[in-house]
Order: C-alpha cells, then sequence, then structure tokens
C-alpha cells in the first residue's frame, strides 16, 4: 500500500490474534494479543500507522515467564493482556488461566527481554488492566467488573478488590475492561455478551478512577449482533489516540463462512476503527473490510516471510508449539539449513506433541514442506486442537492423511510414494455457500507433489470441522510441522496467501 492510498483493509492483523491490546509512545504504537496455550505467548507486534503491523516478538518467550501444564487443556492458558507505557517502562498484565493466575511483566524495550513475572496472587478475575492516575496510584481493574488499587512494583494489593459497574443490565459476561483518563472524566470501556455472535463494546465514565459510573445512553458503542455483516463477534476493545489527536479503537472480530450458522476458522481477528466524541461520549465509526486511511501516511512494514529455509540459530518469533518448546526435540541446530523435529508425543491427539507451526492468515492458502522421512515419521498439521485437526504424514515410502473430528479419528488416505523426501502440500479453499445453507466455509486439501510435477491429493475435507463453532474455544488454526516418530528433518515450510 503507498502513502497515496485513502483506505486500508480489515483485519490489520489477520489470523489468530484475539483480545487487541495498544498502547502509544512518541510516534510508535505497541500491540499485544491473547495466545492460550501455545508457547511463546503473547505476540508483540509495532506500527507506525495502525495499519500495517510487524511482529516484534514474544513477551513470554521463556519457560520461568510461561507455564502450561501438559493437563491444561486448548484455549486455556494465556487470556487477555493489557499492554501500557508509563514512567518510561512498558507494562504488560495477563492471565494464565491454567494455573498462575494474573501477572505482571515489565521491560524499557518492547522487543526483548521482557522481566521475569509478577505474581498477583490477590488480584481475582480475568483480563486484568491497568492505569495510573495523577497520584501515581496504580488501578488493576478485572472482569465482573472488578476494581483494586496494586503495586505494581511488587503485585501487592493496596485496599480490597470491590466492583465498580456491572455492564449493561441483563447482558451477561462484562468483561476486557480497560481504563482511561481523558478530558476531565474516567473512561471504562467494556466488552459484553459474550465472545460469540452477541459480543458488544460498552463504556461508562466518572469523575474518579473507583466511580461511580455513568453508563453511556448509546451503549453498545459498537456492536454487529443481529445484522449481516461480515464481519461478527465484534468486542474487546482498546482506545489509542493519534499524535494528531483523532483516536482510534482496536477490536477483535470474526470472518464466518459458508452457510447457516456460518464458521470461523481463522480465529478471532485485530480490526481497526476510528472514534469521534459527541457530547462527550465515544463513537466508533464504521468497521468494514475496507475503511478509510487514518489522516497520516501510510508506513509499510516488511512483509511476513511466507518461506522460511530454517537457515537462523533460532526460530522467528510467529512460529509457535502447543504448550512447550523443548530445545532437545525442535531445532536447527543439529543439521545446518534443516529444522528437526524429534517425536515426544506420537500424534496431534496428544497434549505433548512435537508441533511448530505458523497462525493461518488468509481464507485462502497453500501451505507446502520439504520433509525427510528417513529416520521417522512426520508432517504438515492443520491444528485447532487436540480433538480437530487434519493431517498429512510422510512414513518411508508411503504418505497418508489422517483427521480427528471429535471422538472420531483414522487414516481417510493413504498411497506409495517416493523413497526420501517429499515434498508435502495444504491447500485451503473458500467455498461459495450460494443457495445450500448446509455448505461449509471452505475445503481443506492434503497430499503431496509428485516428482515429475502436479499435486497427488490424497483428500479434500470439509473445513467446518476446524471452527470455533464446531470445537468451541477461543483460537484458530494453525498449520504447521509435527513428528510423530523418530526424528524427521524439514528442509523448508512455504505460506502462500491466494487472493485476498
Amino acid at each position: 500500500m503507498s502513502e497515496t492510498n485513502t483506505t486500508f483493509h480489515n483485519p490489520v492483523i489477520p489470523g489468530f490474534h484475539p483480545d487487541p491490546s495498544v498502547c502509544r509512545v512518541g510516534e510508535d504504537y505497541y500491540l499485544a494479543c491473547s495466545s492460550f496455550e501455545y508457547f511463546p505467548g503473547v505476540p508483540l507486534f509495532h506500527s507506525r500507522d495502525l495499519v500495517h503491523w510487524t511482529r516484534i516478538g514474544n513477551v513470554l518467550d521463556r519457560p520461568d515467564q510461561l507455564r502450561l501444564p501438559l493437563d491444561s487443556p486448548s484455549s486455556g492458558g494465556i487470556y487477555a493482556p493489557t499492554l501500557r507505557h508509563h514512567d518510561g517502562r512498558f507494562w504488560l498484565i495477563v492471565t494464565n488461566v491454567s494455573g498462575d493466575g494474573n501477572l505482571l511483566f515489565t521491560t524499557t524495550d518492547p522487543a526483548g527481554p521482557w522481566s521475569g513475572p509478577i505474581r498477583l496472587p490477590d488480584v481475582h478475575g480475568i483480563d486484568p488492566d491497568l492505569a495510573w492516575d495523577e497520584d501515581d496510584t496504580c488501578w488493576c481493574t478485572t472482569a465482573g467488573v472488578a476494581q483494586v488499587p496494586i503495586d505494581p512494583h511488587t503485585g501487592r494489593t493496596l485496599g480490597p478488590q470491590r466492583r465498580i459497574w456491572s455492564g449493561t443490565p441483563g447482558a451477561k459476561a462484562p468483561e476486557a475492561p480497560h481504563l482511561y483518563r481523558i478530558g476531565e472524566y474516567w473512561y471504562l470501556l467494556i466488552a459484553e455478551g459474550g465472545t460469540e455472535r452477541c459480543h458488544s463494546v460498552s463504556v461508562a465514565r466518572s469523575r474518579t478512577p473507583d466511580g461511580p459510573f455513568e453508563p453511556c445512553p448509546a451503549n453498545p458503542v459498537l456492536t454487529h449482533r443481529g445484522t449481516e455483516h461480515p464481519i461478527q463477534n465484534t468486542g474487546h476493545a482498546d482506545l489509542v489516540q493519534g499524535p494528531d489527536g483523532s483516536w482510534w479503537m482496536v477490536l477483535l472480530g470474526v470472518r464466518p463462512g459458508g452457510g447457516s450458522p456460518g464458521w470461523h476458522v481463522l480465529g478471532r481477528e485485530t480490526f481497526l476503527v476510528p472514534v469521534d466524541w459527541v457530547d462527550g461520549w465515544p463513537v466508533a465509526g464504521a468497521l468494514s473490510p475496507e475503511a478509510p486511511a487514518p489522516p497520516w501516511p501510510l508506513r509499510p512494514g516488511p512483509a511476513v516471510p511466507v518461506r522460511d529455509d530454517f537457515d537462523e540459530n533460532e526460530l522467528a518469533a510467529h512460529w509457535v508449539s502447543v504448550r512447550h518448546r523443548p530445545p532437545e526435540d525442535c531445532t536447527t541446530k543439529e543439521r545446518p539449513g534443516r529444522l528437526t523435529l524429534r517425536a515426544r508425543g506420537g500424534s496431534l491427539d496428544e497434549p505433548d506433541v512435537t508441533f511448530v507451526g505458523r497462525r493461518q492468515q488468509h481464507p485462502a492458502c497453500r501451505v507446502r514442506a520439504h520433509l525427510d522421512p528417513s529416520r521417522g515419521e512426520g508432517g504438515l498439521a492443520v491444528r485447532l486442537d487436540e480433538s480437530h485437526h487434519y493431517t498429512v504424514e510422510a512414513a518411508p515410502g508411503q504418505v497418508r492423511v489422517r483427521a480427528r473430528i471429535g471422538p472420531l479419528t483414522g487414516v481417510v488416505a493413504s498411497r506409495e510414494a517416493p523413497a526420501g523426501p517429499v515434498v508435502l502440500r495444504i491447500e485451503v479453499t473458500p467455498v461459495d455457500a450460494g443457495y445450500d445453507a448446509r455448505s461449509g466455509p471452505d475445503t481443506v486439501s492434503l497430499g503431496f507433489e509428485n516428482p515429475e510435477g502436479g499435486f497427488v491429493e490424497l483428500a479434500s475435507l470439509d473445513g467446518r470441522y476446524l471452527s470455533t463453532e464446531v470445537a468451541g474455544g477461543f483460537t484458530g488454526r494453525v498449520i504447521g510441522l509435527f513428528a510423530s516418530a523418530g526424528s524427521v528433518d524439514i528442509d523448508w515450510y512455504d505460506y502462500e496467501p491466494l487472493g485476498s
């Protein structure tokens, strides 16, 4: 996108990047997202224009920061960070629902390293927020909506935790609170209605950070519930002011596809919308796939590489694993220019599988990997969780496709393949539902490439079974590499978006 463009495309961070929290330092914006059961945790992005975001790392990239026991469920783990800058430091507060509760991390350089965890054992509730008042009191607000002053350096609470607002009467799940001092008021932004189709953003204000809070008469200030809008489940927002004084909101939403009820497969994504102020209340602009650009030059960052030849000693920041990544089971140091995966769990059904993947970020894509199974078995997988995944797996002289859909699992197809390394391939193709309300959102084709040329498709499977509407939970698809027996070596991995 050139600087002369007057529009931008939503989502601004596509794929499984939910619960965005944003802050600005000078002309630089930083944004963090939830990561749930994946390690490393809390992806961190940088932007100069709110539209183009570059991954600069992960906040939780060491085992001492992120403990995800093997018995922690998928869609457990890390929920809803809040990212703030105060007194020359970056602060990130987050909940690990798989055992450690609310944790606080800090750094002077957002690219890391971040500190070890400061524990907050007396702060209860998920989705914690941080805000400092003019006396430098730090207020921590959590879902519910409850609040307590804390010492952010020690994690000690400085008073009782008390309920300050319950959101709109009758609306469920008041959560994702963010507290701001804007002008003469303190504004409390929350999500409510649940994170499904009734998700919404509401706001209240007070003269003091601890209330009492007056709800906006126009609540919710943003929702797509009950509409035919292509972006649904809109909520969990955060406000940020641009250097020119304009206001913006980042939020999550989904892009459902197929027939009824619609299935979203990429997870909850990060969207951007402008905000105006009317009579002292924020008014969100129209959220659309193509929207007017911010009133400053757009500055595209470096493109995310679609191919990895594994030439570096460490994996790039966009690679994630399930719960942990023991270096002895996943390394680029054993064979130069190769990623070596050593099997731990035998399949994607198991919580300790050796897996490394990247988020699916486009409705249509092609993924290819050059894999050598001469020392074991492994392949490519489209993963939603342990009970919902498709794999194409290579063993010496054979390639097979497996499907796991809830309690059902088995080999869908298999075929002899030439001995030696093989190029495995997965293609995701959206489906035009047309007049058939039963149509799924896409098809997932799995197979391998014939050495003489061409794609040998072993199976084409309905993508709805790898959707949140079928599997439940809060994540999205991750497409990656795994080892199921012995060791496998991967020469390269290529992710190619197809279409828009």
